[in-house]
């Protein structure tokens, strides 16, 4: 009977034992959930820029090169960069020759090697 009433204090023990509030005393903070970073993404970069190739200080002209279909009309205005910085701008003036077209100089300077981009 001993056996038998031992047993049972045991089971209890056991069953009011998986009852108890797992949560620590106190203020309980539940833990921080992962959020997913977004993912990024790339745009293509589809403006037009073009090369100097040929610098004629005396007539005040440039020779610009561009990518093959990509060269700009007449008329429009360029700005002349050296390593990022704004150095000059220039006039698309013409004659076209195939990826090369003439620019006329408007202010600034210009070294073959710059970059020209759109305004």
């Amino acid at each position: 009977m001993r056996f038998e009433i031992g047993l049972a204090m045991l089971g209890m023990a056991c069953v009011l034992g998986g009852c108890a509030n797992p949560k620590p005393p106190g203020n309980y903070l539940p833990p921080p959930t992962r959020v997913a970073a977004p993912k990024p993404y790339i745009t293509p970069d589809k403006r037009i820029v073009g090369r100097v190739e040929l610098v004629n200080s005396g007539g005040r002209f440039v020779v610009l090169s561009f990518p093959a279909g990509r060269v700009p009309p007449a008329g429009q205005h360029w700005r002349i960069t050296h390593l990022g910085l704004k150095v000059g701008s220039v006039t698309i003036s013409g004659p076209q020759r195939e990826v090369d077209t003439v620019a006329d100089i408007m202010d600034g300077t210009a070294n073959v090697g710059d970059e020209a981009t759109a305004e």
